[in-house]
């Protein structure tokens, strides 16, 4: 099942003047961890209804991320997204599926989750969890006890439950290169993907329109 765009990209924010008093901040609230530079992670997401099985790869010093979704009894569908702004989404099947884009924004910085409102504690799938909310966007819940991501809640509805999170695992050079015919058919104007199939893949698909009006 796949569903349309209700959101592409994956915050500026530009300045603006704000009493003394709402900068304060309660010394006693946790803050949330940053990403590790390098991971990868496997997801359950759900949207409206739809289930898929997510790979996910962050990897920060090469300034790309790359996820891999596999819908339920439904097609593969890659995306690799660069610091550049260029994101490929494609298959790897017989169909030669392929669309490009390019965003005027990268990937997110390790600790994007800077300046998040601290929403308290609340278990989540059976962990202890401290919630931290960026912007009505995104509600993100980490373990207390080990600091890995749980769960994260978007606010259009997308939820997206953390299976496996592996710190420092990196992924092979070679698997990070978008196939030949994503730049043969952009050059033809055919086989590409229609926008019902490039949708909120992940976490950082959904952040593009939203994330750097209070990421800066």
């Amino acid at each position: 099942m796949y569903f349309p765009i209700n959101f592409i990209f994956l915050f500026t924010l530009s300045p603006f003047w704000v009493p003394s008093k709402a900068l304060e901040i309660d010394s006693t609230d946790p803050i949330p961890s940053p990403w590790p530079h390098q991971f990868h992670a496997t997801t359950i997401m759900n949207y409206t209804g739809g289930l898929r099985k997510v790979d996910l790869w962050y990897d920060w010093p090469n300034k790309r991320y790359l996820h891999i979704n596999q819908y339920q009894l439904g097609k593969k569908l890659y995306g690799v997204e660069w610091q550049n702004g260029t994101s490929f989404y494609f298959t790897l099947d017989s169909t030669q599926e392929c669309t490009v884009r390019h965003f005027p924004v990268g990937i997110l910085r390790p600790n994007w989750l800077e300046g998040a409102n601290y929403m308290g504690q609340r278990y989540k799938d059976g962990f202890l969890c401290n919630v931290w909310e960026k912007t009505d966007f995104v509600q993100y819940y980490e373990d207390i006890a080990t600091q890995l991501p749980v769960y994260w809640q978007f606010y259009d509805g997308l939820i997206e439950h953390i299976i496996t999170f592996e710190v420092g695992k990196v992924l092979e050079d070679s698997k990070w290169q978008a196939p030949a015919y994503c730049f043969k058919e952009i050059e033809k104007g055919k086989k590409i993907l229609q926008d019902r199939k490039v949708q909120d893949h992940s976490l950082l698909t959904s952040f593009h329109e939203r994330r750097f009006k209070s990421d800066k």
